[in-house]
């Protein structure tokens, strides 16, 4: 089917249709599912996406599963059979899906500024104002979502080149100094970070804010510069890149606008990853960024990449996984970011995702028939 107004059609298939699903095991989603069925009883639900799927319709799954005995991947697996119908996900333009990946990095940091420490993490300035259809100025981009308040008028705020030049110094925002400028930009992409401080501290910190500048992939002004090999780019080849020509970071980097500001984040649970937009941690292999303005966090997704096969042991890539992030580079309604963990590896897993897949989506029965 494809609704007046969606620019994807939906399929209703059947579970031995997804490829891999009789081999995966889900087990890992539980402890995340229950923490998202505390969250949602609470008091705080997850904004409607354009799907029009809502937390209520989620709510049976996550009690069931709450519920669950599972002595194995074919009992975890039963939970999604019974409860869900699964749905594949096709772009109207007739193109396939797509993912890519992200980690959390870990960066090391100082307390105090020095000549060697002297790349500052900052929190959310004060004059950084949410943004909406009903104060953004009529001659401002509707993209977007925050802006700059200066004495009553409403601006776009300095962009990245402008805050590397100075322009939040002096204003007691920094959370730490990093000695790595494009470590540090990395961090700003990933959008959280273990920062390790000199005394062998560690502490969390996680995305609370944005200039409200669009993301400009680094990656794609230096591919159409013709400096790296489309067959081969990733995040290694870019830092490569970046390493050996010093002289060109600040102008690269400035290239994307977007500058991101971090909140400190609880440092408990250090086997969990990050607490992301979903508001509980996320699961390494597991969890989702999706186009938050169509789907809704805290639904299932069967994700399958033929041509992904580094993330598992060499086989295509096939697993449930729950829609827990968002990220400004991810938009429509068959394109995600997979978390792949912590640290290093993480980031090594994370750096060459940029694979062709195909979105399911597992939507509760109770819903189910409004999708038919």
């Amino acid at each position: 089917m494809t609704n007046a107004g969606r620019n994807f059609a939906l399929e209703q298939v059947s579970f031995e249709q997804l490829p891999g699903w009789q081999t995966d095991d889900p087990s890992a989603l539980f402890p995340a599912m229950l923490a998202i069925l505390a969250h949602l009883r609470r008091g705080k639900p997850y904004r409607t996406g354009a799907l029009g799927l809502e937390v209520k319709d989620l709510i049976p799954l996550l009690e069931t599963a709450d519920n669950a005995a599972l002595e194995d991947a074919s009992a975890a697996r039963r939970v999604f059979e019974q409860q869900c119908v699964p749905f594949k996900i096709s772009p109207a333009s007739n193109k396939t899906g797509f993912v890519t990946a992200f980690y959390e990095p870990e960066l090391d940091v100082s307390d105090t500024p020095d000549a060697i420490w002297k790349y500052p993490i900052y929190r959310r300035p004060a004059d950084l104002i949410d943004l909406d259809d009903d104060n953004r100025p009529s001659n401002m981009d509707p993209y977007y979502a925050f802006g700059r308040e200066r004495d009553g008028d409403i601006s776009p705020y300095p962009d990245r080149g402008e805050i590397d030049r100075g322009y939040l110094e002096g204003r007691g925002l920094e959370i730490a100094w990093a000695r790595s400028k494009v470590d540090l930009f990395f961090v700003h992409v990933q959008g959280a970070a273990r920062l390790r401080f000199t005394d062998g501290t560690i502490k969390r910190i996680t995305y609370a804010a944005k200039a409200g500048h669009q993301f400009s992939p680094i990656g794609r002004l230096l591919l159409d510069r013709g400096e790296l090999d489309p067959a081969t780019v990733s995040m290694q080849t870019i830092r490569r890149w970046l390493g050996d020509h010093p002289e060109q970071v600040d102008e690269v980097l400035w290239h994307n606008r977007s500058y991101i500001f971090f909140r400190e984040a609880d440092v408990e649970g250090l086997d969990l990853g990050p607490i992301a937009a979903a508001k509980v941690p996320l699961v390494a292999g597991r969890s989702l960024a999706v186009d938050r303005l169509i789907h809704t966090f805290g639904f299932p997704f069967f994700i399958s990449a033929n041509s992904l096969t580094h993330l598992d042991e060499g086989n295509p890539f096939g697993r449930l996984m729950l829609a827990l992030d968002t990220g400004s580079a991810i938009i429509g309604p068959a394109r995600g970011d997979i978390f792949t963990g912590s640290g290093d590896q993480a980031g090594e897993l994370a750096g060459t995702v940029r694979n062709d897949a195909d979105f399911y989506i597992l939507i509760p029965r109770g819903a189910a028939e409004r999708y038919r």
